[in-house]
């Protein structure tokens, strides 16, 4: 495994003291030795579950280097396009469209999601599925 993709099910519990899955996400970050990538729509939609401080330590964690976070260029909308059409009995997201953009732009398949029926789903090109990374009790 050369990366770990990040989706919004796991920074939440990270920055929202309240969550359940809080006490797994922070064990996962203490004995995880891969980088782990983001994103930007990923960023923006946990921004969406978290208070003013939660965002705040989320932004201080990012530029610490704790994750590196994609920039998804417009010239990738076509293909995110094409995702959300094909899609679309599964209403994904922008967020989840582009993390598939992102695994296909890299080559990595490793993700730590909640999504767990939505990632088994999804498929990258030829057929390849994501590798869902046990972090928490199902």
């Amino acid at each position: 495994m050369t990366g770990v993709i990040v989706d919004t099910g796991f920074l939440v519990p990270l920055f929202r003291p309240a969550e359940r899955l809080r006490a797994p996400a922070r064990e996962f970050l203490r004995n995880n030795r891969h980088p782990l990538l983001t994103v930007a729509p990923v960023v923006v939609e946990t921004c969406f579950f978290l208070d003013p401080d939660g965002k705040a330590r989320l932004f201080e964690w990012i530029q610490r280097g704790a994750v590196s976070v994609a920039e998804v260029p417009t010239s990738a909308y076509p293909d995110i396009g094409n995702l959300i059409r094909k899609y679309a009995d599964r209403d994904i997201d922008f967020a989840d469209a582009s993390i598939v953009w992102l695994a296909e732009k890299t080559g990595c398949r490793a993700i730590l999601t909640v999504d767990i029926r939505d990632f088994t789903d999804f498929r990258l090109r030829r057929g390849k599925r994501f590798e869902l990374v046990k972090w928490f009790e199902r």
